[in-house]
């Protein structure tokens, strides 16, 4: 049994302008102690599925239907106060704002201590020296002195090591982190990414790590899923993902890295924007954007497929499937693209690119 089951999981939001489905029957497993990213454009359903997980959506979001399985229980089906000894205790979440995920008017240092004296029931001068330790460990300097201290005397920076400090508080099971360093720059990004991977190996920690970065993927994780549309286009182990992608959007993600020491004058990117979701285009929501796309693709809607067998990803259980309708037989042509490896690139993402008459 997995630690994380998430099956068909739906996910709406009521708005004026119409139904958007965030998230379409979303089906995938975390192992415990496995690093399980999660890519994809801004719009793609990847926070609003994280969220999910912590039973955090609100009005006008309602989860419509499926199981999310954390240790063999539904928490879909739990109480408010079950879910509230699970969240934060054995599922904690960095979320990409730390400056909103703080409580401006407690210091860091009780915010983080509270958690342990409600979830470990610490005393509460066995939760302040458990605190104080842990933001030495997540590389918060004088950390006895900063316990007192309030949020906005913290840097972004240092902030951002605070919540992985609250997260990592009650050593839970699972750690999901949702864009953990995007108002960060690079050097601090490092420093933090580099923390956390370390700290969830020490805890034994499972993460879910939700990026745009495809960089960061190939650097921590072991499975990655790449999400478009609310839905998962692909799921695959990170290696096979990069150096053999076998959806058009993944490949072109990837040929939209910069690399150092490209001549190109422009970088490669998507054509088109990401769909509406209240009114998604019928068929594949990628072929008004897809250099591939036939009427077939218009009119079918494909499922997971195994890349190899074209057969339901479901039914065979295979490590790399795609949502394509190139593995079923239904296209006349052929993904003409080609995966070159940029061996003297710092990003461990190899450079794809589309060749052929599609591009």
């Amino acid at each position: 049994m997995a630690l994380l089951e998430v099956e068909d999981l739906t996910v709406n939001f009521y708005t004026q302008d119409g139904t958007v489905n965030a998230v379409d029957n979303l089906t995938y497993s975390i192992e415990r102690g496995e690093k399980f990213g999660v890519v994809g454009e801004s719009g793609a359903g990847k926070s609003v599925t994280a969220l999910s997980l912590m039973r955090l959506i609100d009005s006008p979001g309602h989860i419509e239907s499926g199981e999310i399985r954390f240790k063999g229980q539904d928490i879909l089906s739990m109480s408010e106060d079950e879910v509230r000894s699970i969240r934060g205790n054995e599922i904690a979440m960095i979320f990409q704002d730390a400056q909103t995920a703080l409580n401006p008017v407690y210091s860091v240092g009780e915010q983080i201590a509270e958690a342990m004296r409600h979830h470990l029931d610490y005393s509460k001068s066995e939760a302040k020296e458990e605190t104080i330790d842990l933001l030495a460990k997540v590389g918060i300097p004088e950390a006895r002195k900063r316990y007192s201290d309030y949020p906005h005397e913290f840097s972004g920076g240092m902030q951002q090591r605070a919540i992985i400090a609250m997260a990592l508080s009650c050593d839970p099971d699972l750690l999901i982190c949702d864009e953990p360093t995007t108002a960060l720059d690079v050097t601090i990004e490092a420093k933090i990414l580099e923390e956390i991977e370390s700290l969830a190996e020490e805890f034994d920690t499972a993460i879910q790590l939700i990026t745009h970065d495809l960089g960061v993927i190939a650097e921590i994780c072991d499975r990655v899923m790449v999400m478009y549309g609310g839905k998962p286009v692909e799921k695959a182990p990170v290696e096979e993902l990069f150096y053999d992608p076998k959806h058009p959007y993944t490949v072109g993600l990837m040929s939209s890295i910069p690399r150092i020491g490209d001549s190109t004058d422009r970088l490669q990117t998507i054509p088109g924007k990401m769909p509406d979701l209240v009114e998604l285009p019928p068929g594949c929501s990628f072929h008004p954007r897809c250099p591939y796309a036939e009427e077939a693709c218009t009119l079918s809607e494909p499922e997971l497929l195994d890349t190899k067998t074209g057969k339901p990803a479901s039914e065979v259980g295979t490590n790399h499937s795609a949502a394509c309708l190139a593995y079923s037989g239904d296209l006349t042509g052929e993904l003409d693209y080609s995966v070159t490896v940029n061996e003297d690139s710092k990003s461990n993402a190899p450079a794809s690119q589309i060749t052929g008459d599609n591009q």
